[in-house]
């Protein structure tokens, strides 16, 4: 098997501080760091996914629901897209950045960021560049033979569940650390578990990873 970690927007505005910051969100960043010491050799690859907002319509409100629509965070080029401090980028691969214009919850709508732009880079309108020319996440998995996706990051009920779902439809042996997660809602992270595990998914209830 070919194992792929998948981090799941561990950013600034999603962490403690942030326009829609999660609690445990910092901690997750720091836990990342020294789960990757202790067992990045376990992976064969360790990608990131980032919320990359330009315009992305209903999203983002000044009255929002917080259900389906969101005060603005992430816009791409600023301090609260960029990863948070305390995740070690050292052993990143990738970066795959999602929603410009959509609400893109799912790390699978993500498209690969150019390499010298790396985690933070400047606000491009990507309207013009030829989408069908740059990797998808799922692409590129693929292009590089993994069969096998663990997510961790922000947020357990949302962008960690939409991208493990997505990762198990696309035909990938999918696991979720969920330690190495942040939720939003207590209430929901359990619905959120039990629909991962209904869906085949292996929710891992500790940060070892063998």
């Amino acid at each position: 098997m070919t194992r792929a970690l998948v981090i799941v927007d561990v950013q600034n505005d999603f962490c403690e501080g942030g326009s829609m910051g999660v609690d445990g969100g910092a901690r997750v960043a720091a836990d990342l760091s020294e789960h990757l010491e202790a067992h990045g050799i376990n992976y064969d690859f360790v990608v990131a996914t980032q919320d990359w907002h330009i315009d992305p319509g209903t999203h983002f409100s000044e009255t929002p629901d917080f259900v389906d629509s969101w005060p603005p965070h992430c816009v791409a080029g600023t301090k609260g897209a960029q990863l948070h401090p305390d995740l070690d980028t050292d052993e990143i691969d990738a970066y795959f950045r999602k929603g410009a214009y959509a609400a893109a919850y799912s790390g699978f709508e993500g498209l690969l960021a150019p390499e010298d732009e790396v985690a933070t880079g400047d606000l491009e309108d990507d309207g013009d560049e030829d989408d069908a020319e740059v990797l998808s996440l799922d692409d590129w998995l693929r292009q590089n033979e993994v069969d096998e996706v663990v997510v961790a990051g922000i947020a357990t009920d949302y962008c960690v569940r939409a991208t493990a779902l997505d990762a198990v439809q696309a035909g990938y042996s999918t696991s979720v650390l969920l330690d190495l997660t942040a939720g939003i809602n207590e209430e929901r992270v359990a619905e959120t578990i039990a629909e991962l595990e209904d869906n085949g998914i292996e929710v891992v209830q500790e940060q070892v990873q063998n």
